[in-house]
């Protein structure tokens, strides 16, 4: 069983609690993960802040430039290694995880580009006298929290940046499936990064996100995720009054009206609510139809979503994977179970894949709502 550690100061260590981690494929158990309790998160916490005024918040353009392309070639190096590793711990597919791995290397390459062109200016004032102008400076210790669905993609969208700006990040890995960003962590420390400015950790909510969030030296929390969780996020901080950024998922609607080509509305609605089996903060989870085409609309999407394969997910022909936990399956048959009740017709779908002994499928799920509040 693969053993994982939580990266604090450049080194992996573990934690006196453990959780494992299933494989939503196989419903078997492949990696123990070590919990961040309050003593780990005060010195990933420590750990930032003493990089960030130990010279990183001041360190050359060049350096930060070097850092940020560095982790872009690697990622490159291991898209195949990390895609494979989010695959068996998330149940995406490998396509789409070693794609992702590859692509978000762009990022990186971006902000290195955009570091030694931060600029300020200078201001028109009514005192010849004087000057007056803008400088750009670190915000100092970020407290990144991503979720486990895109994780790759969203820990860029929030490390890149942070390092271009000199400041230093903990990295808190959602619990459910972390086990791609401490292969990540392994990755940082093969790379000439000062210790501290890196941290990756992972645990629950009391012990590892309610200290995280509530630290006095972080001073600011990016998260993306659901919307209770950012309530206890909003909080939490006003312990620290951290700066803090959203980014929470909706139900998003679709509309397709009588002018749209069909055919590319079809396949574009069926990538939005099917890809990484629903399972995506701007999944197209509403869809509404323009009446002349509600008929031969509906039918033809069901028969798509009738038509997905699902599989395993390594497999290159698999066009959909098994959901990510048995909570998440749970999850979703209640609230099928409570729509119909509510008057929601079965279109397709509606129940577990049965084809398989083993592992957390569901049928791609199409239903016939009347009223726009279903489900409650």
């Amino acid at each position: 069983m693969e053993q994982y550690k939580n990266y604090i100061n450049g080194q992996f260590r573990g934690s006196k609690n453990t959780f494992l981690s299933i494989n939503p494929t196989t419903e078997e158990s492949w990696a123990k993960i070590s919990a961040a309790n309050e003593e780990d998160v005060n010195d990933a916490v420590q750990a930032a802040f003493d990089a960030f005024n130990g010279g990183w918040s001041k360190s050359l353009p060049q350096q930060r430039i070097k850092v940020l392309r560095s982790i872009g070639d690697k990622l490159i190096e291991n898209a195949e290694l990390l895609g494979t590793i989010e695959t068996k711990d998330t149940g995406k597919l490998f396509k789409e995880t070693k794609f992702q791995a590859n692509y978000i290397a762009e990022f990186y390459y971006y902000y290195a580009g955009l570091v030694d062109k931060i600029e300020g200016s200078t201001l028109p004032i009514d005192k010849p006298e004087m000057q007056v102008f803008t400088t750009r400076v670190p915000v100092g210790v970020v407290a990144a929290i991503i979720p486990w669905n895109s994780q790759m993609f969203l820990t860029a969208v929030k490390l890149a940046p942070a390092l271009a700006m000199g400041n230093t990040i903990i990295i808190k890995a959602s619990e459910i499936a972390p086990a791609t960003l401490f292969e990540f962590a392994k990755i940082i420390d093969t790379l000439d990064i000062p210790k501290g400015v890196i941290n990756i950790i992972t645990g629950f909510a009391d012990e590892c996100g309610k200290i995280l969030t509530s630290h006095p030296k972080v001073d600011r929390i990016a998260f993306t995720g659901g919307m209770q969780t950012a309530k206890h996020i909003v909080r939490n901080s006003a312990e620290n009054l951290s700066q803090v950024t959203l980014e929470l998922g909706g139900k998003s609607p679709v509309a397709v009206f009588n002018d749209a080509r069909i055919d590319n509305a079809l396949n574009g609605v069926t990538a939005s609510i099917f890809g990484a089996s629903g399972q995506s903060c701007i999944a197209g989870s509403r869809l509404y139809l323009q009446n002349k085409i509600y008929d031969e609309f509906l039918e033809k999407i069901s028969n798509k979503a009738k038509s997905i394969k699902i599989g395993d997910p390594m497999i290159d022909s698999t066009q959909m994977g098994p959901l990510a936990t048995i909570d998440q399956l749970k999850n979703i048959q209640e609230k099928i179970d409570k729509t119909v009740k509510q008057g929601g017709k079965i279109i397709t779908g509606g129940e577990r894949e049965d084809e398989f002994k083993k592992g957390w499928f569901f049928k791609p799920t199409i239903i016939e709502c009347e009223h726009h509040n279903l489900p409650v």
